[in-house]
């Protein structure tokens, strides 16, 4: 799965699973990209890294905003090259609330930085993959997208629309040379976790089969795979990492 030469872009790499896709990147050899909009944290993270030698930047993004998601790109391709692999990982759970308490705001900020997000980044990259004929495109939805979590409709929601949009667009480079899959994590341990009630975490756990959360190397190494090589006749999938949760 050695991925020596290759640029990847993650988003939301200040923490959690983007920062272990971030490590687990690098350490297959890729040069790596992290934006977050938390600059502060995300530059401390990378100095850990790169003082181990792994080559990894940091940039400043928010994904909801196309100028800042283009400026982005282009400020790591000017530091590494074309881009190679784009992580869509940024992503909150929002508000937990039943659907009369949730306000439109609570509603709109689910849905830019959960599936606008993709819609921007993905833009933002696809012409240079198309022109190079290669390209992998990997995004973080979530198992609440296939079977909807109670009291988390935008998030269900937000996280359905991105399984759709890996379908669609897979299905419009598929003969480009460029690969379009999704993820859907169960419960992962990460600070996103403290968005939620006790309640809500005990629900999702509940379900899991193998009885306990996931680890963010875990979903790593599975983006690993889908970035390299080795995946090369899948696309268009939305593959669970789930413990044994996902129905279908």
């Amino acid at each position: 799965m050695a991925l020596n030469g290759r640029v990847a872009f993650v988003t939301g790499a200040a923490r959690g699973i983007g920062l272990a896709i971030v490590e687990r990147l690098a350490r297959e050899g890729a040069r790596v990209a992290a934006t977050d909009i938390d600059f502060d944290t995300q530059s401390a993270e990378v100095k850990r890294l790169t003082g181990e030698g792994l080559s990894v930047t940091a940039f400043q993004c928010d994904v909801t905003d196309r100028a800042s998601v283009e400026a982005a790109v282009k400020n790591a391709e000017a530091a590494y090259g074309p881009i190679d692999v784009l992580v869509n990982n940024a992503g909150i759970a929002g508000r937990a609330a039943p659907l009369e308490a949730l306000s439109d705001s609570d509603w709109r900020r689910v849905m830019e930085i959960d599936v606008t997000s993709v819609f921007l980044c993905s833009q933002a990259v696809i012409s240079g993959m198309k022109a190079r004929k290669s390209g992998r495109i990997i995004n973080v939805a979530s198992i609440a997208g296939k079977e909807g979590n109670p009291n988390m409709i935008p998030y269900s929601t937000a996280k359905a629309g991105v399984i759709g949009f890996t379908k669609a667009l897979a299905k419009e480079v598929a003969q480009l040379g460029i690969y379009v899959n999704a993820i859907a994590p169960a419960v992962i341990e990460t600070p996103i976790l403290q968005q939620l009630t006790p309640e809500q975490v005990q629900y999702m756990v509940q379900r899991i089969p193998l009885g306990r959360v996931g680890q963010p190397h875990e979903v790593a190494a599975l983006v690993a795979w889908l970035a390299s090589d080795e995946c090369s006749f899948t696309t268009g999938q939305c593959i669970d990492i789930s413990g044994g949760r996902a129905t279908y």
